[in-house]
């Protein structure tokens, strides 16, 4: 059974209401300001901001399947994520009091990490939600469309954040520059985004039936269920295949994401604005790949789908590494950015197809967790390699090792029939 339009578009406008956060904080206005203007100095902000991403990746991953198992248990994922949003929103708005100075360091990564926490964490409920709203040819479909409204959303609240407040001599509300208020103001303003963006997933969304349950209950039996299906993992290899190839070249993209812009201004030279540019343009062909591809999915299958990204994002990769036009640059990473979002699409929807329906909140919560367990090792790759060779196309050249190996591990994997993929 399919749900209403209405219901569809208001899912697809949550994955809107959580790209802001990622593009603005995580990726490249308030991580850049951390680094330039927070911290004592660069190197040292750089430090922090990883291990503070770091450690909000060890928390999702440790906490995340359990959730989802637990969740299983209750029936509902809508209240679980009208808890964590508003978290994460709040977290957002508080950034507003970070002042350049390092006496804010704590207040400012605490901040982020709860703020990333909170924000993978609804997505587990959010993602979990997906099966139920759509029959299952039409899974890549919506998952597609749900991650290019994504990109849709970080475009523009990058697109804001930049035209407002950053870019101009004078920012909108009369900001003060000399206390980076024109950079502060962008916690707000992605505060306001989840929750502009996140309300109609409530109004408009169904929600899976109560199972009865109490909370307590719930607990005990969604944990006891996930030391079951951990334990009994050779007895799912097909699922258990996938997730590995899903950890490596989801570590690609995490890195990818980590160090574009670093790469950006450090090998091609760009300034703070153009490296902003640069995200948007990136998501642009984000959103434009996701959208196309979502088809695809639906016409030849989620691994498919996945094979055919992950071999692109090899192919415009290299051309990225090897050029040192800053045209062919960018012509070389916005055909890669196309690639970016089939890649994580097709793999909800794929992840959807395999998960048993008992058990969809819990292998989803497995699915989050191996996005996020080795998250650390594609830039630790990445910062040793580029330390001893000297060169960060050497070291950017990593992230096509993790690409490639995941896709070697996805080709063991055999779609089920009953997705009909």
């Amino acid at each position: 059974m399919t749900a209403r339009l209405s219901a569809l578009i208001a899912w697809c406008l949550f994955d809107c209401a959580t790209a802001g956060y990622f593009a603005v904080i995580v990726t490249f206005v308030f991580g850049a300001y951390f680094t330039q203007a927070v911290a004592a100095e660069a190197t040292l902000g750089t430090a922090l901001w990883g291990q503070a991403s770091s450690a909000a990746g060890l928390v999702v991953a440790l906490s995340a399947p359990a959730l989802g198992a637990i969740a299983d248990q209750g029936g509902r994922r809508k209240p679980w994520i009208g808890l964590f949003i508003p978290l994460a929103a709040l977290a957002s708005l508080a950034l507003w009091f970070v002042r350049p100075d390092p006496a804010y360091v704590p207040l400012a990564l605490g901040l982020v990490v709860l703020g990333t926490v909170s924000t993978e964490f609804a997505h587990v409920f959010y993602n979990a939600l997906l099966p139920t709203l759509v029959r299952p040819e039409r899974l890549g479909r919506l998952s597609g469309l749900g991650w290019g409204t994504g990109y849709v959303g970080g475009i523009v609240c990058l697109g804001l954040a930049l035209t407002l407040f950053i870019q101009p001599d004078v920012p909108a509300l009369g900001l003060d520059k000399a206390t980076a208020e024109q950079v502060r103001i962008v916690g707000p303003l992605v505060a306001l985004w989840f929750l502009l963006f996140a309300v109609p997933l409530f109004l408009l969304t169904p929600d899976v039936p109560r199972t009865g349950l109490a909370a307590a209950a719930a607990l005990r039996l969604g944990l006891a269920e996930l030391a079951g299906t951990l334990r009994q993992a050779r007895a799912q290899p097909n699922t258990l295949r996938f997730l590995i190839a899903n950890m490596l070249y989801i570590d690609g993209l995490t890195t990818l994401f980590a160090f574009g812009g670093i790469y950006a201004s450090g090998t091609f030279g760009f300034s703070l604005a153009e490296v902003i540019r640069f995200g948007i343009a990136l998501n642009v062909t984000a959103a434009l790949g996701a959208a196309l591809f979502a088809f695809i999915d639906d016409r030849i299958g989620a691994k498919p789908t996945v094979m055919i990204a992950l071999a692109g994002l090899m192919a415009s990769g290299a051309g990225v590494l090897l050029v040192h036009s800053v045209a062919w640059f960018w012509a070389w990473s916005l055909l890669l950015g196309t690639f970016v979002g089939p890649a994580q699409a097709a793999s909800r929807s794929l992840m959807a197809a395999l998960a048993p329906q008992e058990k969809r909140a819990e292998m989803f919560g497995l699915f989050a967790l191996s996005g996020k367990a080795t998250a650390f090792t594609g830039p630790a790759v990445l910062g040793w390699v580029t330390y001893w060779t000297d060169s960060q196309r050497w070291g950017m050249a990593t992230i096509l090792v993790f690409f490639a190996v995941g896709f070697l591990m996805l080709t063991t994997v055999t779609p089920p029939r009953r997705a009909g993929i």
